[in-house]
């Protein structure tokens, strides 16, 4: 293993007293009997972590120097990040535009895309059965008309389709576009925030790794859905709100005082009083959580959750620095601004991506308010109009409860016990690549890598175990995360859900699983066969989750394939 294994989880709220010097006499007396006293800590360092310096071990072995064996080394922290993305990327752009259909409920978010680039809101599309194949058809129509619709979601998700149309045309590879690119970058981000949560490229490349393989993100990556868009501003708040710990955590650092010795203690006044200065990446996380309720709904959850997290983060910040109450001293000095960074922030950018109903006159229910009294005529009518609209949207989701074959409970998600069938034919032999006697099958299945999901199940009790007894911060935050995600849906348990709802925590999943495997690898200070075991063991597990994910590829792309071949893959009746 290399320096670059991140190190043993420390919690930040055990401020343990200065170790004294290992020249006391009691420490003289106790080494006869094997006592070796705990290394001095800086409390500076207890706040941010340093990154290990990079191991240049392997590039020795090449054969280089060691100066540019140190720069290779060094440059990794970005390189190893890109080539995992560029994978993830040639992979997600692999034959996009197929198949030539509208995919599932790419039915609904393609065609408002597309109007709400034409017309700046949703408009009106005839029946699915008349509209989608004159979408389709060479030469193409588009029957959309100017009366606004009722819609079921905020327009961001669609805006963000919008582009791709934008660039490419009403087609599939058009409005598939985009859901590709966040895709991509999504792993892009989980690689670095890995890095960065972990200490570790290795790890943080892992993380990204595993969400590149993971079928869920995968197949919605390649699927104009909203949800994929949920993810990607939650993921891309959560490394914000990462990034803005370690800088206000580096303010505390800088101001606790020094002693004679070069070491920093905790100090009180500094842990109450010192102030984290100005937070931009605060803010910028709030501008991401608008955009993701702007996108879904269910964006919203992330916005509660998060802003508890960094709260609480404060908290074990203070109390590293020396605060005797650091509850007293964040609601003192941070939770006004944070609440302020981040609730209002995330509202004003949910308000903005309404501008183009707001700029219109014919979007649904644009002019309801126009006119009426009450007590709340104060407001201006067009925020009326769209609190109206948005309450008959709200009551609409709530009670959808049709039957769909594809429902399922959010208990059997983390199993993936009732994956979505996106898309299924039978060619005939002979027909769009079927080249055996019988019937092929070919279908797009909304279903996560099997051995990742059923793995992550695992990590994610170890996280428990880790975040209960050992007050480990990190798997308390990728837990926020998924809970953000997941445990929402239990309140609509008899509403209609789907399981790839599941695909905005899909990469914290990732997260818990590649900091189970780095748990394999073996603490710091392990033996050499401890280290060879857990290698092994980790190896053998990530080579797995890769094969089963190859295997599943058919299924994933659409691919024509043998009606027995198709059949071998639905490992779980509930499947099919």
């Amino acid at each position: 293993m290399t320096s670059d294994t991140p190190t043993r989880a420390g919690a930040d709220e055990d401020v343990r007293p200065a170790a004294e010097p290992e020249t006391a006499p009691w420490a003289q007396r106790l080494r006869r009997f094997g006592y070796t006293p705990a290394p001095r800590t800086d409390t500076r360092e207890r706040l941010v972590p340093p990154f290990p310096q990079p191991s240049t071990r392997i590039w020795e072995f090449l054969g280089l120097g060691p100066r540019l064996a140190g720069r290779l080394a060094g440059s990794m922290a970005w390189v190893g990040p890109l080539l995992v993305a560029a994978v993830a990327g040639a992979i997600r752009f692999w034959r996009l535009g197929q198949p030539h259909a509208l995919v599932f409920d790419e039915t609904y978010y393609a065609k408002d895309a597309w109007s709400l680039l034409k017309l700046g809101y949703e408009g009106t599309w005839p029946d699915r059965k008349i509209a989608d194949p004159k979408i389709l058809a060479d030469p193409q129509v588009i029957p959309l008309s100017d009366p606004g619709s009722f819609v079921a979601h905020p327009p961001m998700g669609k805006w963000v389709i919008a582009v791709g149309e934008s660039l490419f045309g009403l087609d599939p590879f058009g409005w598939r576009f985009m859901t590709a690119l966040l895709g991509t970058l999504s792993v892009l981000m989980l690689c670095r925030i890995g890095r960065r949560l972990f200490r570790s490229t290795l790890l943080g490349c892992l993380a990204g790794a595993l969400l590149a393989v993971d079928g869920l993100h995968f197949v919605m990556s390649r699927t104009a859905l909203l949800d994929l868009v949920v993810m990607f501003f939650a993921l891309a708040a959560f490394g914000c709100l990462l990034v803005d710990r370690d800088r206000a955590r580096a303010r505390l650092a800088a101001a606790l005082p020094v002693g004679p010795d070069g070491f920093a203690r905790p100090d009180h006044h500094t842990g109450e009083h010192t102030g984290t200065g100005w937070r931009p990446w605060r803010l910028a996380a709030g501008v991401f959580l608008g955009l993701a309720a702007a996108s879904k709904w269910n964006g919203l959850y992330f916005l509660v959750f998060f802003t508890a997290l960094t709260l609480l983060w404060d908290v074990g910040a203070r109390r590293v620095a020396g605060a005797y109450s650091p509850y007293r001293a964040v609601l003192r000095k941070d939770l006004g601004w944070s609440v302020v960074s981040m609730v209002p922030v995330a509202v004003l950018t949910y308000l903005a991506t309404w501008t183009g109903w707001f700029m219109t006159d014919d979007g649904y229910a644009r002019h309801w308010a126009d006119g009426r009294g009450g007590t709340w005529s104060w407001i201006p009518a067009p925020l009326r109009s769209l609190w109206h609209y948005e309450h008959a949207v709200y009551e609409f989701n709530i009670n959808l409860h049709a039957w769909h074959r594809y429902k399922s409970n959010p208990w059997s998600w983390l199993v993936q016990g009732r994956p979505v069938s996106f898309f299924y034919e039978s060619p005939k032999p002979g027909q769009e690549g079927c080249h055996t006697s019988v019937d092929c099958s070919q279908e797009i299945l909304g279903l996560g890598t099997p051995l990742l999901w059923w793995t992550a199940c695992f990590a994610l009790a170890y996280l428990l175990y880790r975040w209960a007894m050992r007050r480990d911060w990190r798997s308390g935050a990728v837990l926020c995360a998924v809970a953000a995600g997941y445990l929402p849906w239990f309140n609509y348990q008899d509403r209609t859900i789907f399981s790839f709802y599941a695909v905005a925590f899909v990469p914290y999943l990732c997260l818990a699983v590649a900091l189970l495997i780095g748990a394999l690898l073996g603490p710091p200070g392990s033996s050499e066969r401890r280290r060879l075991a857990g290698t092994a063991g980790a190896g053998v597990l990530v080579l797995l989750i890769i094969w089963n994910f190859i295997y599943f590829f058919p299924l994933y792309t659409g691919q024509t394939i043998p009606y027995s071949d198709w059949h071998a893959r639905m490992w779980l009746d509930t499947w099919i």
